[in-house]
Parts: structure tokens; sequence; C-alpha cells
């Protein structure tokens, strides 16, 4: 089927990607948007996956301040260079990325920083609900691993649905940007900050207003 101009634009416009990257996308996907956009992310992906392995130590430190100060978020998101870091779309994901780390509250930055002793807790955990809902031995392990993605998808950044566009994680985000500007791309590290954290005083959802203040 014939692609239209306005088309690509709209795809362009979704998804940052070159004009005849849109093209291309939609005379694959036969004209769906949806799946036009799909195979640009998964060639993102693809993308990000050969730049990984270029040093990215420029960047910058991005924070978020919720309103009236009681909750803060200090991060650093680094790529390859300062013309990168200049960027009006690189110091866009990394508030983005500060806004939903105080909303979503991850633990770690990817899987891999989950200490191994965490994750044998967990699987413990999944193991005697196993047993307790009568499920074989030997299998046993085995649901217990499938089900460390579900908590992967708590704790770790990359993981968690954008709070902003649910339909993409965070690390699909930072892909799709990777892709865009031709650099690899990479969170470091982050803090989080809450007044009163660890202190017994009056519960407040800090995190739900932030999730609130976004949707407004």
């Amino acid at each position: 089927m014939a692609i239209t101009a306005n088309q690509v634009k709209d795809l362009r416009e979704k998804t940052g990607a070159g004009m005849m990257d849109c093209k291309n996308a939609l005379t694959e996907a036969n004209g769906d948007m949806d799946q036009a956009i799909v195979i640009l992310r998964k060639k993102g992906l693809a993308s990000a996956q050969k730049k990984a392995t270029r040093i990215a130590a420029e960047g910058m430190v991005g924070h978020y301040i919720h309103a009236g100060g009681k909750l803060g978020v200090l991060v650093e998101v680094n790529c390859e260079t300062d013309f990168a870091a200049r960027s009006a779309d690189f110091q866009g994901l990394v508030k983005d990325v500060a806004m939903h780390i105080a909303a979503q509250n991850p633990l770690y930055v990817r899987r891999e920083d989950v200490p191994a002793e965490e994750l044998e807790k967990e699987k413990e955990i999944y193991r005697d609900q196993a047993r307790a809902s009568g499920k074989p031995e030997q299998i046993i392990d085995k649901i217990a691993e499938g089900k460390l993605g579900s908590y992967y998808q708590m704790v770790c950044l990359y993981d968690q649905a954008f709070v902003k566009e649910p339909s993409v994680t965070v690390e699909q985000l930072i892909n799709n940007l990777i892709g865009k500007i031709g650099e690899n791309l990479r969170v470091r590290r982050f803090v989080r900050f809450k007044t009163g954290e660890g202190l017994e005083k009056r519960s407040t959802d800090l995190a739900a207003e932030v999730q609130a203040a976004l949707k407004e």
C-alpha cells in the first residue's frame, strides 16, 4: 500500500526516528502505525546494543524536586560527547528519568545491580509459594526463576514501565534516544530522598502525589 507523507510525519513525531526510517517501517508494517512503532523500537534496541560497549563518560546530573520540597531525586545519566549532553533531547531524557524515579521509587538501575542475596530471598519466597500450592518439586526452581521478571519490574529502573508512557519501559525510552542521536547512553546511578524517611511520623504517599502531578 502507498504510504502518505502525513503518515511518515506522524510516525516521526511519535518516535523521533528519521524520515526514511519511518517510511520503511510503515512500508514493512503495511501502514499500521502501532506495528511501525514496534519495528522502529526493535531497530533502536539493536542499535543500542551495538553502541553499549562504547565509553560514555560525559553527561549530566539531573534532579527533580517535588512540590513543597518533600521528595527529591538526583540522577547521573551518561553519554559519549558533551555535544549530546547539551542537546534538548538528552536533557529532556534526564528530566524524565528523574521524575520517574521520584514517582516509582526503583531500588536499582539494572538487573545485574540486584545483590545475589536479595535475589535468593525472593526466589525462596516463590519456592515456598509454589510448594504451598502443591506444585511438583522438580519444577519449583523453574517457577521461582520465572517469577523474577515481576520482581525486576518492581525494583529495577530499566525494567519499570515509564511513568509518563507505560507502553514502554525506561530501558526502551533510553534505547529510542540512542537510536535517534547515535550515542551510547546509560543511567549510571541515582539517589532518592524523602523527608522523614525511616522516621516514625504521619504517613504521606508522596509517590502518589508525584504520579498525580505528572498527569496534570
